[in-house]
């Protein structure tokens, strides 16, 4: 998904702080570390970085989920094409 479709998605009065556009903003990161460590297989300081991002991402997919709207969060998962998180 292109970084400019997605913003046009999301509503004038959500910005850039909207738990939607971190939620995409910390998807592209992961997927552009995933692919970076298929090749550099021993990068374990980008590993840790990674499981720092992923961590991030589902305390805000879970806050979506269970305190704002679970709509939104189905929408959004939808959009970004990710699995849903376990909740505990």
């Amino acid at each position: 998904m292109v970084k400019n479709a997605f913003i046009s998605v999301i509503s004038e009065e959500e910005k850039r702080g909207a738990v939607e556009f971190q939620v995409f903003r910390f998807t592209n990161k992961i997927r552009r570390l995933t692919s970076h460590l298929e090749v550099h297989k021993k990068d374990y300081l980008s590993q840790r970085g990674l499981r720092k991002i992923l961590g991030k991402r589902q305390r805000l997919l879970a806050y979506l989920a269970k305190k704002k709207n679970r709509v939104r969060y189905k929408e959004l998962i939808g959009q970004l094409n990710i699995r849903e998180t376990k909740t505990r």
